[in-house]
């Protein structure tokens, strides 16, 4: 395979074309993306900063076998609605009404990556009478996600470009934090759908005051948690280092796995998705297995 050349198994998963819904909560329209049938177990996934529901459309075909699966844009993100002001408890709230308003009837298990993964860790902490468990992807808890630290120390994010086609606005395209990703079919794919057509041209989805608000250690949150609960990290990944993730154990009272995918970096779900999906998997068939400690 060339180095652009698309691989058969991704081709497979974005041909398997979800369902798209919307919940109205706290006044916002939060618009969600659904695989798998009504009656299987829920999984959730949580999207990080600037970023969008499709970031997990080539992952989540790989579970809709076994379960019923969402994917929502948080407010602020894709194309739900805006607020005048964003908060981790408000975003979790979101996840839980999509939950209900997928149809998923028993407590789900919630996945969150970087900004998601935060919101993971509050819905784990709010509502964790109702949730089967969550999964924290590579996001730390003793300093901000790495998309709010960028917004709130520079440019990026704060003024988003406006360009004339959809392919200049595409190759404007950029991860933060900056990292390697050879797999280019996937860089694509979720460009494109981080994109808008206005009357002043193509910008991105997001909203910038996402970026404007006060940053949650979720520290004692984290603590807090007593449904199960488990990290995954890049081995590479300069957010979760391993002393980040020894103290993420600690805080989860040395009772939950630290996953560790080899050669990945923050964002793993696009530098090496199969690694996800086979640690991913593996965690929940363990989980569907065995008893909580």
């Amino acid at each position: 395979m060339t180095p652009n050349e698309t691989p058969t198994w991704f081709t497979r998963a974005i041909g398997h074309r979800p369902a798209s819904g919307h919940v109205e909560v706290d006044g916002a329209d939060i618009h969600y993306l659904t695989w798998g049938h009504v009656g299987q177990p829920g999984l959730v996934f949580v999207h990080g900063g600037a970023a969008h529901a499709q970031w997990w459309s080539f992952l989540a075909p790989f579970f809709a076998s076994e379960w019923r699966i969402a994917a929502l844009d948080l407010s602020g993100h894709g194309d739900s609605g805006r607020r005048e002001q964003y908060s981790h408890t408000t975003w979790a709230d979101e996840v839980m009404a999509v939950a209900g308003a997928a149809g998923m009837t028993e407590p789900p298990i919630i996945v969150g990556h970087s900004l998601g993964g935060m919101v993971t860790i509050q819905v784990g902490h709010a509502y964790g009478d109702r949730i089967a468990g969550v999964v924290i992807v590579d996001s730390p808890v003793r300093r901000p996600d790495p998309e709010s630290e960028a917004g709130s120390t520079g440019r990026t994010f704060r003024s988003p470009g406006t360009y004339p086609t959809l392919e200049a606005a595409m190759q404007r395209f950029r991860l933060i934090p900056h990292q390697p990703c050879e797999n280019h079919y996937i860089i694509e794919h979720i460009a494109r759908n981080s994109l808008v057509e206005t009357d002043a041209g193509w910008t991105w989805k997001f909203d910038p005051r996402v970026f404007v608000r006060t940053i949650v250690g979720l520290r004692d949150q984290l603590a807090a948690i007593d449904s199960r609960i488990a990290l995954i990290r890049g081995d590479l990944s300069v957010v979760v280092p391993p002393d980040t993730a020894a103290y993420m154990y600690q805080l989860m009272g040395g009772r939950a796995p630290v996953i560790s995918i080899p050669e990945a970096h923050h964002h793993l779900i696009l530098d090496q998705p199969l690694a996800f999906v086979s640690s991913l998997r593996t965690l929940l068939a363990d989980w569907g297995h065995s008893v909580p400690i």
